[in-house]
């Protein structure tokens, strides 16, 4: 009974973090029934998959760019006109498709480094020169394409957005086998860094979950990734993009929560003026942010660009609004300092899932954005409401009513002066 108590008051304690993902849960469950079983077939679950993965790699530098405090707007723009670069290099100027993916993320990257100056430095608001961006690069699009699509793209680059891992067993098995020792192999490396890291907090003394919490939870997620690699598995397995995915959200989930980067960009949008204080470079972190954010959004051009085989000139239209959605959906806050990569890839799923379920029911897409919008209003509405419910008293009465208790972490042991950020320890 205790541990159901300690269990219970945890849960009401992190909220935020266990809603959106018991959310994406009830909304699988509600379209799997209305679809009569069609969304979690093995074709539509690989094709949900390909589908959202620029949205989802958006929103990896998207939740990075929200938790130090700023938005932006023009990542759809810049997509489409990554694309449109494409399109030229590959196409017209015949490049090989090798040369021409880090040329293209170069140019991201000086995209991001134009708008990055602007905000960091000169100090313009960065919800102003994103809006600048996004009317500049969408003018250098159709500019480029001359108001034209450009086709075919070689089968290479066309792999990025659509391909698949080769099937080792020659198609002469049922599972994809390849798709089975990535998925077990995967799930079986979440548990071990779960392990792990409790390990490592009880060590230190730290705030640790409850142990029956940590155990449904882990089991729940490793549960979930078996059946994920099985629908895989009996479709055509991997797509290639996928496995970019996979890389990105690792190797970014490690720099916001193991490297000084990630740390300071949680101080910056908890506490800007604390973080200068502290000898933070809040300009340059800034500044890398954004440079950070133009790479993504030429790598999510060249996925979608490469998945439609044509570089359009609408190419990349209404991504920053999905993206944006996404990471608040998955627990960003509005006012910066609070956010996961996970927590975006949760959120860019909802956002994926309603689109492919609404479609599959044929909802013309004027109740589709209804729909959205309002799942996008109740998602920061909740976000008010969880922070106005914990402010006051530490917790919230219904926690306290469970009357959990742990070691509070060691940064919070004490109270912060004045020129401490406040973010830097917010995850």
């Amino acid at each position: 009974m205790s541990a159901l108590r300690e269990s219970l008051g945890f849960l009401t304690s992190r909220l935020r973090q266990v809603g959106i993902f018991v959310a994406l849960i009830l909304i699988v469950i509600l379209f799997q029934v209305l679809t009569d079983g069609i969304l979690l077939q093995p074709q539509n679950v690989t094709n949900l998959v390909v589908q959202n993965s620029y949205i989802l790699i958006l929103a990896i530098g998207m939740v990075m760019v929200i938790i130090a405090g700023h938005i932006d707007l023009s990542v759809g723009s810049i997509a489409g006109f990554i694309g449109a670069v494409a399109g030229v290099m590959i196409v017209h100027w015949g490049w090989a498709w090798w040369l021409a993916i880090p040329a293209c993320l170069l140019v991201g990257a000086l995209v991001g480094a134009w708008q990055g100056y602007w905000i960091a430095y000169v100090g313009i608001p960065a919800f102003i020169v994103t809006l600048a961006g996004m009317l500049i690069f969408r003018g250098l699009t159709l500019i480029t394409l001359k108001n034209q699509q450009i086709t075919p793209f070689p089968n290479e680059l066309r792999a990025l957005g659509g391909g698949f891992l080769p099937d080792i067993s020659g198609g002469a098995s049922v599972l994809e086998w390849l798709t089975v020792i990535l998925g077990v192999g995967g799930t079986a490396a979440i548990l071990f860094q779960a392990l792990k890291e409790r390990r490592v907090r009880r060590k230190f003394n730290l705030e640790n979950e409850p142990m029956a919490w940590f155990a449904l939870k882990n089991g729940f997620i490793a549960v979930l990734m078996l059946i994920i690699t099985f629908l895989l598995a009996s479709y055509r397995g991997t797509p290639i993009v996928l496995i970019v995915l996979a890389v990105l959200v690792i190797l970014y989930s490690a720099l916001m929560n193991n490297s000084i980067f990630g740390r300071h960009t949680y101080a910056i949008g908890g506490n800007l003026h604390a973080a200068e204080l502290s000898g933070i470079k809040t300009k340059k972190v800034t500044f890398r942010l954004f440079v950070n954010m133009g790479v993504l959004a030429a790598l999510a051009g060249l996925v979608f660009t490469a998945r439609l085989n044509s570089a359009q000139p609408a190419g990349g239209t209404g991504f920053e609004l999905d993206s944006i959605a996404a990471a608040f959906i998955g627990g960003a806050a509005v006012q910066g300092g609070i956010g996961t990569v996970a927590g975006a890839m949760i959120g860019g799923l909802i956002m994926g899932v309603l689109n492919n379920g609404m479609s599959i029911l044929g909802l013309g897409t004027d109740y589709q954005q209804l729909i959205k919008g309002l799942v996008l209003l109740l998602a920061v509405g909740f976000d008010i409401f969880n922070k106005n419910r914990t402010g006051a008293g530490g917790g919230s009465g219904m926690g306290r009513r469970f009357k959990w208790k742990t070691t509070p972490p060691a940064t919070e042991a004490a109270p912060a002066s004045k020129a401490e950020p406040v973010g830097v320890d917010a995850k």
